[in-house]
């Protein structure tokens, strides 16, 4: 499923619970989606962030991806 499918279905879930309430089943679906979700966010943004360069006061560039990746490893 893609990430339009998923957005249009968590937002049927969600109206649906509004209207009438959810079946265990679908709450379990819902909640599968929303993790789902959340996670492509946090990768998405993880991965642009990892793009960025700043200019340092010094005139030198640095890529923040690759500075804190070297930290974490």
């Amino acid at each position: 499923m893609g990430l339009e499918e998923s957005i249009k279905r968590i937002n049927e879930l969600y109206h649906k619970s509004q209207a009438e309430g959810l079946t265990e089943a679908e709450k379990q679906e819902q909640a599968k989606l929303r993790a789902e979700y959340v996670a492509n966010v946090k990768a998405n943004l993880k991965s642009q962030l990892d793009n960025v360069s700043i200019q340092e006061a010094d005139g030198s560039i640095t890529n923040l991806g690759e500075k804190f990746r070297k930290q974490t490893s």
